[in-house]
């Protein structure tokens, strides 16, 4: 009982129904609403597991994991189980959800690295034979088709051509009596068809009146002659309805047959869609995954910047106030954390978003904090907040914390006993470890200060004994120096902010609150000497102790003041160092730009030496050369050698690598080539000198300057990192976004259609039936010039086809 309470006075269910906006399916959305808390750590550890992988999973689609097709066919399974005949709808609603079991196995199954998924859907049986015979035998209007059996094959054969006889007469009968007719028409009513007869002329036209018009001046008669062909249809009529319903029946047992198969295929499809939600929902929150901890092996409870689930919905949806977080880091040690501070400032919030963390983390949510997220594995979690004043049952505020309070001291006891016996048969443990959170919210309130305050501190001291962490909220300074009696205590407080009179709604730990009741008297504009005579009353030392804490905080605040300094100071560090790597790249870039500059001197300089060479030639061409000429020529090559013969190259040096622009040189080659790509994992690299292009191995290249490449070392594939990327949540349709249009009229379909149009944040589906094609015609042709429409095309086979039109929103 007191475990329905906590939930109740925690809001869990408000967090559920926020949950259950994410869930993809009405199964998923049901589960979600009645979300189940997890009996063992195991239990949350797999709901944790589930949703990291599907949070994996979505990250790497485009479109997120898709549910479509997937319905709720329970109750169609027991009642096909009992004998039952189902109708078209459900038969198809089965096929539907059997094609989208299969679809979401698929997507699941072409992944690496999802083990728990993978595991969870191995087992799955889609009956793909059992989904064709169903679209065989049923059309998408969720009628028998003609191919369904032979029988009903021949049946519609002979009600077409009968219906055709009947109807070629009554267009006889209108011809030949079209005086006595109302207008040129056939119509039915029931299964009888008939015609539109005027009142005064009924005996032009013999044969049976089957109804009469409001204003009774038009009879819709069956003529004589036509009475016979009705009958006979009517008997045709029945003989089609027997052989769907056996048609139907067959199906319905081959569904039968494999219904514990069905079962778990909607048990697998509802956990993964509350998988996807619980996804969903915490990359909506900005959570991080909760990893459980053991506090007897002195690991610390670390929530860092926790939000108030709740209160993100409120503001992102409701427009409500920015929710400010809290730092709860508690130590192995403790025990017991009081909070004190004045009213409104946040005491009840900080117990609220504590418990509902833990329930998160229990059930398999990520917990929206900052990482990392470390918290323990609750077996209960507990509370008395509020107010339970009751004047039905003669309770006061005192007598109502008390009994709830009883009844968490009792669940205390029984988990702690359950618990201990079963370890001491294992483990031979003597002293049970508590595993429970208790929130206590205004511990002792509601009584004689003196008195309730001491019952608190017993109270307290109890709960030391026999709950792994308690957290209080308390406004009885006696409680502030339990910290410093019992090392398992720790005080916390509420921070007040004395010029504005309100409270900032951080969390100070280490220091408790201290009374402002008498400042804030003060400087409302109560007389100074009522608030002096109250200091006396109050006493020195209260005073004393206000004086101590505001010292505390005053040094918290220096404190808070240097670490702001000092992050300021590592920012500027980073920016420096930001700067001292773009100018590094920069100095790269001139050196590099030297160098090419020094490479077209170089070219210069060959072509000119290539020139006088030449000269010395011709001259020695000229006539018939003698000894000296040619000696003069030997000393002029020589001199022209000196001139441009370049420095000796230096030793190769390694460490190069080409890239993409790069000169380099092919010493296989004799010459120098521009790198047209950078060389891939085995060593390969496109170079081209000239009009020509070719493809090198790295190990016969080298730099201008002679230094020799690195040999590519082929990395280690990495695994994928989770990275919290968007998903597309997939439109799916609902009530709200469906249209019905069939039997109107194109310009009252128009107007029903601008106004859902106007008012769609995402596609449109559009039930316009076949019929004669007009009203179709009419919707696209509106469709086509609307200005919100995107674009639009026929539905899914399984949301209606042809019949229905899905239109895309800009």
């Amino acid at each position: 009982m007191i475990q329905s309470e906590t939930l109740e006075l925690l809001e869990w269910p408000r967090l559920c129904q926020h949950l259950a906006t994410f869930a993809a399916t009405k199964l998923g959305a049901t589960a979600a609403r009645h979300l189940k808390i997890p009996d063992s750590q195991t239990q949350s550890e797999q709901l944790l597991e589930q949703t990291k992988e599907v949070y994996q999973l979505e990250s790497r689609l485009t479109t997120g994991l898709s549910f479509e097709g997937i319905q709720d066919i329970g109750d169609s399974l027991e009642r096909a189980e009992r004998g039952g005949i189902l109708t078209g709808d459900e038969l198809l609603a089965i096929a539907t959800t059997l094609a989208g079991a299969r679809n979401l196995r698929r997507v699941i199954d072409n992944q690496e690295d999802l083990p728990i998924l993978t595991g969870l859907v191995a087992d799955l049986r889609t009956y793909p034979e059992l989904e064709q015979e169903i679209h065989r035998c049923i059309d998408e209007r969720a009628q028998v088709t003609d191919r369904a059996s032979l029988k009903l094959g021949e049946i519609r054969t002979d009600l077409r051509r009968l219906r055709s006889q009947i109807t070629q007469k009554l267009q006889n009968i209108l011809q030949a009596k079209s005086g006595a007719v109302q207008e040129q028409l056939i119509t039915q009513r029931g299964d009888r068809y008939v015609i539109p007869v005027k009142a005064p002329q009924k005996d032009a036209i013999p044969g049976i009146v089957h109804d009469t018009s409001t204003s009774g001046a038009t009879l819709y008669v069956e003529p004589n002659s036509v009475v016979p062909l009705g009958n006979q249809l009517r008997q045709i009529i029945r003989r089609e309805q027997a052989e769907e319903e056996a048609v139907r029946r067959i199906l319905t047992e081959q569904v039968a047959a494999v219904k514990p198969d069905l079962e778990r295929l909607l048990a697998i499809a509802t956990t993964l869609d509350l998988a996807t939600a619980r996804s969903r929902y915490s990359y909506w929150l900005g959570a991080n995954p909760p990893r459980f901890i053991q506090r007897q092996d002195h690991e610390i409870i670390t929530l860092r910047n926790l939000r108030h689930p709740l209160l993100v919905w409120q503001q992102q949806h409701e427009q409500g106030q920015p929710v400010v977080p809290v730092d709860l880091l508690i130590n192995p040690l403790i025990r017991v954390v009081t909070i004190t501070g004045p009213n409104t400032g946040g005491k009840t919030v900080t117990l609220k978003t504590l418990g509902l963390a833990a329930l998160m983390a229990k059930v398999g949510l990520f917990v929206p904090a900052r990482e990392p997220v470390e918290i323990p594995w609750f077996d209960k979690v507990l509370a008395d907040i509020g107010d339970e004043q009751s004047l039905q049952q003669s309770l006061s505020t005192f007598s109502g914390h008390i009994r709830r309070i009883s009844r968490i001291l009792e669940a205390l006891e029984k988990g702690s006993r359950e618990w201990g016996i079963g370890n001491r048969e294992e483990e031979n443990l003597e002293i049970p470890t508590p595993q429970s959170l208790v929130l206590l919210d205004e511990v002792g309130a509601g009584t004689d200060p003196v008195e309730g305050s001491a019952l608190a501190i017993a109270l307290l001291q109890y709960l030391a004994n026999h709950s792994q962490l308690t957290i209080a909220t308390t406004h009885f300074g006696e409680l502030k120096a339990l910290k410093y009696e019992d090392e398992r205590f720790e005080n916390a407080s509420v921070e007040f902010d004395e010029s504005t009179l309100s409270p900032t709604y951080r969390l100070l730990w280490g220091i408790p609150g201290r009374s402002n009741a008498l400042t804030i008297a003060l400087r409302l504009g109560l007389k100074p000497e009522v608030v002096q005579q109250a200091k006396t009353q109050v006493g020195e030392a209260t005073d004393e102790v206000n004086q101590v804490i505001a010292g505390l905080e005053a040094q918290r605040r220096r404190q808070e003041t240097k670490a702001a300094e000092a992050q300021s100071l590592l920012q500027q560090a980073e920016r420096l160092y930001k700067e001292v790597s773009a100018k590094a790249a920069s100095l790269e870039e001139r050196e590099s730009s030297l160098r090419a500059s020094q490479e077209v001197a170089v070219k210069q300089a060959i072509a000119q030496a290539k020139g006088e060479i030449a000269q010395v030639i011709r001259r020695l061409q000229k006539g018939t050369p003698t000894a000296q000429e040619a000696q003069q020529a030997t000393n002029a090559l020589n001199q022209i050698g000196q001139q441009y013969q370049p420095a000796t190259p230096a030793k190769p040096k390694a460490g190069f690598m080409p890239k993409v622009g790069d000169r380099i040189r092919v010493p296989k080659l004799g010459q120098t080539a521009d790198v047209i790509t950078a060389p891939n994992e085995d060593g390969e690299l496109s170079v081209r000198f000239g009009l020509m292009k070719m493809n090198v191995k790295l190990e016969d290249v080298e730099s201008l300057d002679g230094q020799k490449p690195e040999p590519i070392v082929k990395p280690k594939p990495a695994p994928p990192a989770v990275t919290p990327t968007p998903q597309n949540v997939p439109e799916i349709r609902t009530s709200q976004n469906t249209i019905d249009l069939r039997g109107k009229r194109v310009a009252d379909a128009e107007y029903i259609l601008d106004k859902a149009i106007s008012e769609a944040t995402g596609p449109v589906w559009i039930i316009h039936g076949y019929g004669t094609g007009k009203l179709r015609q009419g919707v696209h042709a509106f469709l086509q010039q609307h200005s919100r429409v995107k674009n639009y095309e026929p539905a899914e086979q399984g949301d209606g086809g042809s019949g229905v039109t899905v239109a895309y929103i800009k």
